[in-house]
């Protein structure tokens, strides 16, 4: 609801107070609290994203300009879809811009994910063995982008949590060492924390350049950050 201001300029959105419920939380309230003043959320369901956290790759490749027309991209962990479909309109995967190359993208979860127009949704493990050549056969071809917005289960405890994101993240890292073509680009979500040093001294081994950042889309009260790293240097010899 709005209301209009003592001043008389116009109108301002006010913050939304949800009441405590018999059987909620108080974290369930806060929770809900927090998404209905959330201009993401609001910018997600206005402009038909299936989450607030398309706003976060939106804001990356703005940045750095990796989801380019004819881009082939694999998205792990890709439910809800948000990133997806932020993939597909960017690298022109359903051809609308007929002046532009035509890209691809895969995305791959454990889960069934509803299907986005553009992209090819596969149930998959990424872990599985042969994953990587089944991924590879799908594109037809080496990706030029793999992103991951994957986030392990929480446990509640803090350390934890960290390391399991740090491990998954590290894990999609060496998933796209085997289907990244030389030149090619890793997104993925971190937490900040002290454990992924290891992390950023692999791909800074594997990779031109490797920047960490918070886009303005993440949440400031959350530890998350994400890196980007941009000019794959190829697979190496074991």
């Amino acid at each position: 609801m709005a209301k209009r201001n003592s001043s008389g300029r116009g109108q301002r959105d006010l913050k939304v107070r949800v009441k405590s419920a018999r059987g909620r939380k108080l974290s369930s309230t806060r929770w809900l609290e927090r998404q209905l003043n959330d201009p993401y959320v609001r910018r997600a369901k206005a402009e038909g994203y299936r989450g607030r956290a398309a706003f976060k790759i939106l804001e990356l490749d703005d940045k750095y300009r990796f989801l380019v027309p004819g881009a082939r991209v694999v998205d792990l962990g890709c439910a809800p879809g948000g990133w997806c479909q932020v993939a597909v309109k960017r690298v022109n995967a359903l051809g609308d811009r007929t002046d532009k190359a035509r890209g691809r993208v895969i995305g791959v979860d454990l889960q069934e994910v509803e299907p986005i127009a553009g992209a090819e949704i596969h149930q998959l493990d990424f872990l599985d063995d042969g994953a990587d050549d089944t991924v590879k056969a799908w594109l037809g071809g080496e990706a030029d982008v793999v992103m991951s917005d994957m986030a392990a289960a929480s446990s509640g405890h803090k350390q934890t949590d960290h390391l399991r994101i740090i491990a998954l993240c590290e894990a999609a890292a060496e998933f796209a060492f085997d289907v990244l073509a030389p030149g090619g680009t890793f997104v993925a979500k971190v937490l900040a924390g002290g454990a992924e040093t290891g992390l950023q001294t692999t791909l800074k081994q594997r990779f031109e350049k490797v920047v960490n950042l918070k886009p303005p889309a993440s949440r400031s009260d959350s530890s998350e950050k994400f890196v980007v790293a941009t000019g794959f240097r190829g697979r190496t010899e074991e």
